[in-house]
């Protein structure tokens, strides 16, 4: 490809290491792509890419260089750089000479569907980059509708959400709420069927009636779910805690609850 070199000082590549630190306002919903298996993502998905970064003396294969052009035919603008300089601006180890800056699509409340069977979490005040993106990718994983965000304390676009959600982010459907009242009352809109991942007078997971269009909520890391959650009545499913600590780390406790309702609603 014969491609305008870039360097460390050029605004595209500044613009990599905004998204990459989370430090800038980033309105546009950007993330840092990085290395084959990120584009092949970002190629499956569709999803818009801004800046593609080629860094051929980085390339340690044919599909590289294949995937390489893909890309940056879809890209709004595509440029060489030196290897120092991915080098630079990269996070992962072994690049493969990409690097894409792409925006996450945008979903509505109003305009994301759900079948009679559905399954949704909400991760209410969650801190934990990392905890996010591997929530992000149970939802993958069991095949979920959408994840709802309230009291928000981190970025989707956080670098460590989509390492966590291994790209995921891309493709599972996020919609966010500034007030849990407001997610509230969306759910029960969508006739959901709402359960507080809580041990105080909760039922066992095992017990929990699954059926239908089930949403369930989890809180932060360190204050569980937020009052006024609280406020609308839900019920309260458990894991239960057999040993000497009181609680588990929230994207485990989101993953059994997750698996469970999926066998339960696709009878496995």
């Amino acid at each position: 490809m014969e491609l305008q070199q870039i360097g460390l000082s050029h605004p595209r590549v500044k613009q990599v290491l905004d998204v990459q630190n989370n430090t800038a306002p980033n309105r546009d919903r950007l993330v840092v792509a990085e290395g084959l298996w990120a584009h092949r993502l970002l190629l499956d998905a569709g999803v818009a890419v801004r800046t593609f970064l080629w860094c051929p003396e980085l390339a340690y294969s044919d599909e590289a260089g294949l995937r390489s052009e893909r890309v940056a035919s879809r890209a709004e603008a595509a440029y060489r750089v030196s290897a120092r300089t991915m080098e630079r601006i990269g996070e992962r180890g072994q690049l493969d000479g990409m690097l894409s800056v792409a925006r996450l699509p945008r979903y509505d409340p109003d305009t994301v569907h759900f079948g009679p069977s559905a399954l949704v979490l909400v991760a209410d005040a969650v801190e934990i980059p990392g905890n996010l993106g591997t929530l992000v990718r149970t939802l993958d994983a069991v095949r979920a509708d959408c994840l709802v965000l309230t009291n928000r304390r981190t970025r989707v676009t956080h670098p460590k959400v989509f390492r966590g959600s291994q790209g995921t982010i891309l493709t599972v459907p996020t919609v966010e709420f500034a007030e849990p009242d407001e997610a509230a009352r969306w759910l029960r809109g969508q006739s959901f069927r709402v359960l507080l991942a809580d041990t105080d007078d909760a039922v066992h997971y095992r017990t929990a009636d699954y059926r239908g269009r089930v949403a369930f909520v989890v809180g932060s890391e360190r204050y569980g779910i937020s009052r006024p959650w609280y406020a609308h009545g839900f019920d309260r499913v458990a894991v239960p805690m057999l040993g000497s600590a009181d609680s588990l780390n929230v994207s485990v406790s989101a993953s059994i609850l997750l698996y469970e309702a999926r066998a339960r609603q696709d009878d496995w």
